[in-house]
């Protein structure tokens, strides 16, 4: 609860900080919680600038009394960046590599730079940060700085703390210090007294620590006391694992890692978990970089995910567990010289029956992704009710004790009645298990601890560790005693209090911590209040179940560099709560107050929804598959009730009437929007950017072109309508701004033997969904499906050139409506036209020697892009952009506080892209997106149906 100091400290803050300070209840709503199973509100958050920002936030709240919490991208598994204090959020700010110095093999950065960004940089000069995270798109340094973070190859390369050089911080106290090798130990000031203390500490705990190393070398949990007894006097690395409990990190030299030149991977196929654990002796022992399991938990989830389960088709048989064993070499060779050693071992000792090795980027990286899949392969199979729960997932033991200790530990999670799957780093001893739990029910909690319990006690009766790479937190502090003995437990409570005499530096953690069953977020989220929704969320428990199926891992928070669409406002401003992890939160928040349809009409929430582009890459991209665009519309539909729908939304929402009319009155209607004047009512008025240049309204529109036609000549030796029916759903934009395309589509589709009626009296409602006109989208939606229904039951294929229209008749209608009958009809036009291609009855010229291909964010949710770009393939050599959104999506570029976003987000990597790709052909299905790329580039994007009308009749 906020009290007064805290109240002055935000006021103090913000008038001394350069950098943003939000104490709102939103704010700290979103930072409650990180991807751990626990919640505490935090006193406010703070996002610095620089490091004085930081020595002025700890010292000012040093004063006051108030602790303070360092956090990267919150994606901690055990709660460590949670707790009743101020919340330093270094990912917004702090993220840059300020210096690389590959000679010397070092890099210089800040806390809140992603390691993949830092391994992009380094790439270039053939280096790596060599701890692999499987949270590598996200996960930022300082977070693994402070949880000594390892991954895949710490067999072979260690964890964060070996490859710390140097760290720049701020004590307790407020004031920097430069922590490494060296330092002053006579000054009286707080790095003075740490220098002459911790010899002191060290010494009285050494009998504990000649205990302790016999543990695991694995070791992620307590502070590394044994590290300063083993020398040298290293503070840099003693701080490495310590969660911002002790200092905050404001900079780090780190060093860096020759990347390997060649790579094979075994994929070893077993028929147990058992047997494919029994197979790591012989891939340690013929040299493996780094050696991953997965049981058969994990690959029924892959089986059944749209992302993975074409890889299936790759393996042989029906494998219970895969081992992913990784070979390093000078060249392919060489490495493949390792794995054919592992090979001929396994067939020779009898470990499994099966063997596939890849070598070229393309074949490993879905192998890889597979393989870093099991925590939100996980995270998705929940329920309502039950979801894998983090608290014993990070034991480590011997690996030559992994096959005995795995089997106990199932025991144990048989006699207590969960279930689990099993993955993980096997050369590292380290397997994660998250067993499903329902944690609102108190026995189930009481379950917990016992298993908890019994674990950390099976961990150590093998010479193992309690935490191997995720650390303490709230989740395993409690059992540190138990851990490390009283000796080394009381010395490490007297480090804690000489670095934080006060105790403000992320209490709770390491020492002196709460029950690991305090402070769970489920117990505290109230019982949904109900709330009548336009659209239907029965099947996850209503509007707020919805939400709550974000698990906070935090995948929405991945830099622009490291691929996909989603979220294309975060990768902007790096801000959690545009975020779809901050998003869905905030929406947990207003779903969770006693009057939940009012909450939904704030005005905060609203802000937060705002920059939402509803491109529904978080559809596909996210891991449990947040329908943010739907949650979005939905919530700005109850804002309209309580606060009237604006004028802008009213506009766009009839953007098919208002094409209509723009057709009929050109080249007039033309001629009297574009005059500056004109714009800048358009402006002041309903908030059309007049930097935005306006679609141009076509009298010689789709629909009169099409009365008066002429037949379609047909390929030879097909009959006109020989391939049946197909109704051509006319979008707003193929029918008044850009017929060419639909032109196009029809004449195609009736060159290859189809019979084509033309729809041009119906609308999608794509416009009104966007804008949370739901009472008026249900009503225009129905009448879509009254219309084609009868078509579509007959098995008549409903197609159209706009994925957003398409998608919607997929995705939206039957969750609004409740009716699918033209939901499995729809399609996009090159879904067809692809079939005539492949079947030889398109015949086209060759097109453009190169084409580069951007699809719909809408058609890469829910359509697919795969026949767009295999029918490209037909004309030219395609090469399909991975460059996200082109932050268009609809109206959202055309509004005045967005369009600076929009530009920053298609200026990211599809402007780029398209300007280095000056001799290419460039194809994108998307009306926005052609409309982007020419404002953005200056370049004329063609729709795919266009190049192959220009092949065939050009």
């Amino acid at each position: 609860m906020r009290n007064a100091a805290t109240a002055g400290i935000a006021t103090e803050l913000a008038r001394n900080l350069d950098g943003n300070v939000r104490f709102d209840d939103y704010t700290r709503h979103l930072y409650s919680t990180d991807a751990s199973m626990y919640r505490v509100l935090p006193a406010g958050v703070v996002f610095p600038r620089h490091a004085e920002d930081v020595a002025t936030t700890v010292r000012m709240c040093a004063e006051a009394g108030v602790a303070v919490l360092p956090r990267g991208a919150g994606t901690s598994h055990c709660g460590q960046t949670v707790g009743d204090a101020v919340a330093l959020d270094f990912s917004k700010h702090m993220n840059r590599i300020l210096e690389l110095d590959p000679e010397n093999l070092l890099a210089r950065v800040q806390p809140g730079l992603v390691q993949d960004e830092l391994n992009l940089a380094a790439g270039a000069h053939g280096l790596f940060f060599a701890p692999d995270t499987s949270t590598s798109n996200r996960a930022t340094l300082g977070g693994m700085i402070g949880n000594n973070s390892c991954g895949s190859r710490s067999a072979r390369y260690g964890m964060t703390i070996d490859h710390v050089e140097r760290l720049e911080v701020v004590l307790s106290d407020g004031t920097p210090a430069s922590l490494g090798t060296g330092g002053p130990s006579t000054s009286d000031d707080l790095l003075g007294r740490i220098h002459r203390g911790l010899p002191n500490i060290v010494d009285s705990a050494r009998p504990g620590l000649a205990e302790q190393s016999r543990q695991f070398w694995r070791r992620a949990g307590g502070y590394r006391l044994d590290r300063l007894a083993e020398g040298p006097f290293d503070l840099a690395k003693f701080v490495v694992g310590s969660e911002g409990t002790l200092v905050t990190v404001t900079e780090a030299l780190v060093r860096l890692t020759p990347k390997p030149r060649a790579t094979v991977m075994v994929v070893g196929h077993f028929d147990s978990t058992s047997a494919c654990i029994a197979g790591t002796d012989a891939a340690m022992r013929t040299g493996a970089a780094g050696i991953e399991m997965v049981d058969n938990f994990i690959l029924d989830l892959a089986r059944r995910s749209p992302e993975h389960r074409h890889l299936f088709g790759a393996l042989e048989g029906d494998p219970r567990a895969l081992m992913f064993a990784e070979f390093y070499g000078d060249t392919v060779e060489e490495a493949r010289a390792g794995a054919a050693e592992l090979v001929a071992a396994w067939h020779s000792e009898g470990h499994g029956y099966a063997t596939r090795l890849a070598s070229t980027d393309s074949e490993l990286a879905p192998l890889r992704a597979l393989r870093k899949s099991g925590l939100g392969l996980l995270m998705a199979a929940g329920n309502s009710t039950e979801r894998s729960v983090a608290f014993v997932e990070d034991t480590a033991v011997p690996p030559e004790h992994l096959a005995e200790y795995t089997t106990r530990f199932a025991e144990i999670l048989d006699d207590h009645g969960l279930r689990a799957g099993f993955y993980g780093h096997a050369s590292a001893g380290c397997l994660h298990v998250r067993p499903f739990m329902d944690l609102t029910r108190p026995d189930q909690v009481a379950t917990m601890r016992e298993v908890a319990e019994e674990v950390c006690d099976l961990a150590l009766s093998y010479g193992g560790v309690n935490s191997s790479e995720h650390g303490d937190g709230y989740a395993r502090s409690e059992f540190n005693r138990k851990i490390f003995g009283d000796t080394v437990y009381e010395a490490m409570r007297e480090v804690k209090a000489l670095f934080d005499p006060a105790g403000i530096m992320n209490p709770g953690k390491i020492v002196d911590a709460p029950p690991m069953t305090d402070n769970l977020r489920e117990p505290t989220i109230p019982v949904a209040a109900p709330v009548e929704t336009h659209f239907d969320f029965t099947r996850y428990g209503g509007m707020r179940g919805e939400a709550e199926r974000c698990q906070r891992i935090g995948a929405c928070r991945k830099p622009e560099t490291s691929g996909g669409a989603m979220c294309p406002s975060f990768m902007a401003t790096r801000d959690e709560e545009h975020s779809t992890r901050g998003r869905a939160n905030a929406l947990v928040l207003a779903l969770s107050e006693p009057d939940p349809k009012a909450a939904l009409g704030s005005e905060r929430l609203a802000d937060v929804l705002d920059l939402c582009l509803e491109c529904k890459a978080c559809q596909h991209e996210c891991p449990m598959s947040v329908d943010m665009a739907t949650l979005k519309s939905e919530a700005l539909a109850h804002h309209h009730e309580q606060h009237g729908t604006d004028l802008r939304s009213r506009i766009f929402g009839a953007t098919r009437r208002l094409y209509r009319l723009g057709a009929a009155a050109a080249p007039l209607s033309n001629l009297l929007a574009r005059p500056r004047p004109v714009r800048a009512l358009m402006q002041r008025i309903a908030g059309i950017d007049s930097r935005r240049p306006l679609p141009l309204f076509r009298r010689d529109d789709l629909v009169r072109w099409n009365r008066s036609r002429p037949a379609t000549p047909t390929a030879p030796g097909v009959a006109p309508g020989e391939r049946g029916e197909v109704v051509f759903l006319a979008d707003s934009f193929t029918s008044h701004t850009e017929p060419d395309i639909g032109r196009a589509a029809i004449r195609l589709l009736e060159h290859a033997g189809w019979q084509v009626r033309v729809e041009s009296g119906v609308c999608c409602a794509r416009p009104q969904i966007s804008k949370g006109l739901l009472p008026r989208a249900k009503a225009v939606a129905a009448k879509l499906v009254d219309e084609l229904a009868p078509e579509a039951e007959r098995g008549v294929p409903i197609v159209g050139c706009e994925p957003s229209c398409v998608s919607t008749l997929r995705d939206e209608h039957p969750k609004l409506l409740g009716d699918s009958r033209v939901a499995a009809s729809a399609s996009l036009v090159e879904d067809l036209l692809l079939e005539a291609l492949e079947d030889g009855t398109l015949k086209p010229r060759p097109g453009p020697a190169k084409t580069l291909f951007h699809s719909h964010c809408h058609q890469k949710a829910v359509l697919g892009t795969t026949s767009s770009a295999r029918l490209l393939g037909h004309l030219s050599a395609v090469d399909v952009l991975d460059a996200g959104c082109c932050g268009m999506a609809g109206s959202f570029g055309f509004e005045t506080e967005h369009y600076e976003l929009s530009m920053s987000i298609g200026g990211q990597r599809l402007f780029p892209a398209i300007e280095r790709a000056t001799e290419a052909t460039v194809a994108a299905t998307g009306v926005s997106c052609r409309q982007q790329v020419a404002h953005g580039t200056g370049r004329e994007a063609k729709h795919p149906v266009e190049l192959l009308h220009d092949a065939l009749f050009g």
